[in-house]
């Protein structure tokens, strides 16, 4: 219940949502408890839910041509999470979803989250709108490792995302970040 509620005031950051319409809401999320290395959505499959990230954090993850994954952005409390492409289209998505670290995330289907849009209008703008906040976020974040040194991503890194930095594994952001571990591990040491 608490994970609900959690939802329901994040969503009213942004909107006035009536006690009627938080019930419904609330009742088309179920709740899930990952551990660290869960996939909730596995590259190869059409992307079938929407998360809601209560707490820990996920990485949406690509195997790049040499069969290494690689992280290509963290999400964390308070943030949706999908793979939006084939979630909107149901098509294959080459993207994964992992826990990063422990996580609980509430998930609704794509069946489910059409339904809630029927009986509620107002709630796919609200969602829609929430979500391309995320994404232009995403872009804004990204851009700034643009053309940077490695040293420097990672200082910006700690910087603009240090919540994630403290959860999720070194390996993982030396593969968000595009260096190697190694070359994480002499940079750290320099920092300190």
């Amino acid at each position: 219940m608490r994970m609900k509620q959690q939802l329901i005031s994040f969503l009213q950051l942004f909107s006035t949502i009536p006690a009627a319409d938080r019930e419904l809401i609330g009742a088309a999320f179920h709740p899930l408890t990952l551990k660290e290395g869960d996939y909730v959505q596995r590259g190869g499959q059409v992307c079938r839910q929407l998360f809601f990230i209560c707490s820990g954090v996920l990485r949406i993850v690509m195997v790049n041509d040499k069969g290494a994954e690689v992280t290509h952005y963290f999400l964390k409390q308070n943030q949706f999470c999908t793979i939006l492409n084939s979630f909107n289209t149901e098509t294959v998505a080459d993207e994964s979803i992992q826990a990063a670290c422990n996580a609980t995330v509430l998930a609704i289907t794509r069946a489910d989250l059409l339904a809630l849009y029927e009986q509620l209008p107002y709630v796919q703008t609200l969602i829609n709108q929430v979500i391309q906040q995320g994404l232009l976020d995403k872009i804004r974040i990204r851009n700034t490792y643009l053309g940077q040194e490695a040293a420097t991503r990672y200082k910006l890194f700690l910087m603009q995302q240090p919540d994630i930095a403290m959860q999720v594994s070194l390996s993982d952001i030396a593969s968000y970040l595009g260096i190697t571990p190694q070359s994480l591990s002499r940079i750290r040491k320099n920092f300190r």
